[in-house]
């Protein structure tokens, strides 16, 4: 099995959305601390379990993201709590969203007179329900609010999916108005109401939770520090079948398009095919060094397509046909090696 290791989630805010629905019934499963993580899949499996209930219905997301609590968010809840403004509570969800989950970045981009803070998913779009992106935005108006009031409404929230049902739910728990297949998941603040200091404001507590924070974040990066996309793709080529092997199964693994792999691949000055090939010389190697196969066997298991293939291949990585690496680096079998010594 391939080491890749996907995106994470924290356990509480896995148990808020299912706390969140109509029910109220979730079971923590085997996550004994709210900081536990949980892997991109699982948190999948979460969302289908809500979306299978009989009482989902299209809005399930967004009603759930209105419903979170700061204890969803963990660290991050209690620190949007102690924020002196929206625009602090706004960058600390910029900086500390991936304690809460690291399956998408939160950016902020100010302009003259608004803000846009984007929600930008790290796996294909494909690979999450659309109720999950407006349960991300709307915990997100959530938050706002425990800084800025229950009153507060942001000027607009835009998603990049099309809408399900009916526009009333979006417009009663969002407040304002709200666009579909857009370009981005965002929502856009005006500065007047981010710049808003709240009255009362403690800035010693808040420093104590942005602490924890920072811990907390040092600790997640040490312990997820993420491989290069190539590091990654040759964990994958290590274990896969060569002979069918396409860029599509570890872009799978790393829940990206194959284009987005591909784009990631580039910007480390390598590509899917150079990689393929160096991991059709490895295996040849260990094959040519450990086993007695014809080279017309092996071939087909590195995915060339005969021995003539492979020969001409295998030059190519080494300098030598494969029957000279073979004799050079292969043992002799042990008659053989009796013969030699003199027996």
């Amino acid at each position: 099995m391939s080491s890749i290791e996907p995106p994470s989630v924290t356990a509480c805010y896995a148990l808020s959305v299912l706390n969140a629905t109509a029910d109220g019934a979730g079971e923590s499963g085997s996550w004994a601390l709210p900081t536990d993580r949980l892997q991109f899949g699982e948190m999948r499996a979460v969302w289908d379990a809500v979306l299978a209930a009989g009482d989902a219905g299209p809005h399930t997301g967004l009603l759930v993201g209105d419903r979170i609590r700061p204890e969803g968010l963990h660290i991050l809840g209690h620190l949007v709590l102690t924020c002196a403004s929206l625009a602090d509570a706004a960058l600390a969800a910029e900086r500390y969203h991936p304690l809460v989950s690291q399956v998408g970045t939160v950016s902020v981009h100010r302009g003259s007179g608004v803000t846009r803070i984007r929600y930008r998913p790290n796996v294909d779009p494909a690979a999450l329900h659309p109720q999950q992106l407006e349960a991300i935005v709307s915990s997100m108006v959530r938050a706002a609010r425990w800084v800025a009031g229950d009153d507060w409404a942001p000027l607009a929230v835009s998603f990049a999916h099309p809408r399900a049902g009916s526009a009333e739910p979006y417009a009663r728990v969002l407040g304002c108005q709200v666009a579909f297949d857009a370009p981005e998941h965002a929502i856009t603040v005006a500065n007047e109401d981010l710049d808003r200091h709240r009255p009362l404001y403690d800035p010693a507590l808040n420093a104590l939770h942005r602490a924890y924070a920072d811990r907390l974040l040092d600790q997640l990066s040490a312990t997820t520090a993420a491989a290069t996309a190539a590091e990654r793709v040759r964990q994958w080529l290590e274990h896969a079948a060569l002979a069918d092997a396409g860029p599509e199964g570890p872009a799978g693994e790393l829940n990206l398009s194959v284009r987005s792999l591909r784009r990631a691949l580039h910007a480390e000055g390598t590509s899917w095919r150079a990689l393929l090939d160096s991991a059709r010389h490895g295996r040849a190697r260990r094959l040519l060094e450990t086993t007695a196969l014809p080279l017309d066997r092996i071939a087909p298991l590195i995915g060339l397509s005969g021995a003539t293939a492979l020969v001409r291949a295998f030059t190519r990585w080494e300098g030598m046909p494969p029957g000279a690496y073979r004799s050079r680096h292969r043992p002799a079998p042990a008659a053989d090696r009796g013969r030699a010594d003199g027996g």
